[in-house]
């Protein structure tokens, strides 16, 4: 017996205020990566955020090193808002063996969100992250801007990853 799946879903209406990050982005350029205990890098990078007709946001990030085209970090996970309000969460799980969870406020086109809790492998590298703050913006000529910055055990929260991504779908 074959599955059928609903291709025209209707958003959820708690995630309307959300309905400008649906879609595929992908960079323009690379995007750039530092931080005082890594050598600093260049990455492209596919977001792709989708739903179902729940009341969440459905994500998937690919990275790539801009140069050598090898996979880098990998992030899915889920999006909530708090119905009535400009509360946001993302609940993610990296590929780096990482989960965590980032609650911030939706302003107008702009989300900014702070790591409220971390859970690692047993077995993660050291050393360990200790805080993620992110911000998404969508600009006035359509592009979106991430901005991530990191604190870990031995460094203080500084920015990490800053790239700009162009809607493809």
């Amino acid at each position: 017996m074959a599955c059928s799946v609903n291709k025209t879903v209707e958003l959820n209406p708690t995630l309307l205020p959300l309905e400008w990050l649906l879609g595929t982005w992908e960079c323009d350029e690379p995007g750039e990566g530092s931080f005082p205990t890594i050598k600093p890098f260049r990455y492209t990078e596919t977001l792709h955020f989708s739903h179902v007709g729940q009341p969440v946001i459905n994500f998937m990030f690919n990275a790539f090193h801009a140069e050598s085209k090898k996979p880098m970090h990998r992030e899915c996970g889920f999006v909530r808002m708090q119905p009535g309000t400009n509360r946001v969460a993302f609940i993610i799980a990296q590929n780096s063996g990482l989960v965590e969870i980032e609650e911030g406020e939706l302003t107008g086109q702009q989300l900014s969100l702070q790591s409220q809790q971390l859970a690692r492998t047993s077995f993660a590298k050291e050393p360990y992250v200790k805080q993620i703050c992110r911000v998404f913006q969508l600009r006035p000529d359509g592009k979106l801007e991430q901005t991530v910055s990191m604190a870990t055990d031995n460094q203080p929260l500084m920015q990490h990853l800053r790239i700009t991504y162009r809607r493809s779908s």
